[in-house]
């Protein structure tokens, strides 16, 4: 697979966003991430999507750990190569074992989850697959948890599903580990 755009240059993507992805790829042990170097090329909006995608992980109120779930959970869905390499990585260090991580790419989820684990995820797999939620999946993600994290679950399944659209159309190619 060849990528349709390819990781921009210091020139391409600016010194800023050309040196956090130099930060980037050390904190995750691989060369500098190809979804910071691509997107960089958009420069204004690539930093307002930065922001935002910061605010929902790692800065949102989801457990870092939920959120690596939804993230693999969304590349799984949407099979989106470049986010599952990226996030494995990520879902590790948050505390995923690699079982969990293989339940996750797969379409029986199992039992194993926690209760609230296992409503997120549900809604993650309900999201993606009618971009709503029945009030059945709804009264239970809300006995589990608060309206913020409600908020920001829906916002983290569709920046991902969003992402994924992106990289996957853009051929973007997973990065290589250091």
């Amino acid at each position: 697979m060849t990528a349709r755009i390819s990781p921009g240059t210091l020139r391409e993507i600016g010194p800023a966003a050309y040196a956090m992805s130099r930060v980037a790829g050390r904190v995750t042990r691989t060369s500098p991430p190809a979804i910071f170097t691509t997107l960089g090329r958009t420069r204004r909006t690539y930093w307002g999507w930065l922001a935002f995608a910061a605010t929902l992980m790692p800065f949102g109120r989801l457990a870092r750990r939920e959120s690596e779930m939804v993230i693999l959970r969304t590349a799984y869905q949407r099979d989106s190569d470049y986010e599952w390499a990226h996030h494995e990585r990520l879902g590790r260090r948050a505390g995923l074992s690699r079982q969990e991580i293989e339940r996750l790419g797969q379409d029986d989820l199992g039992l194993e989850w926690s209760a609230r684990e296992h409503i997120i995820l549900l809604a993650a797999d309900e999201l993606l697959s009618t971009d709503d939620l029945g009030d059945e999946t709804w009264s239970m993600l809300r006995a589990h948890l608060d309206e913020r994290e409600c908020i920001e679950l829906l916002l983290l399944v569709g920046h991902y599903a969003m992402l994924a659209t992106t990289l996957s159309t853009l051929r973007v190619i997973p990065d290589t580990q250091n």
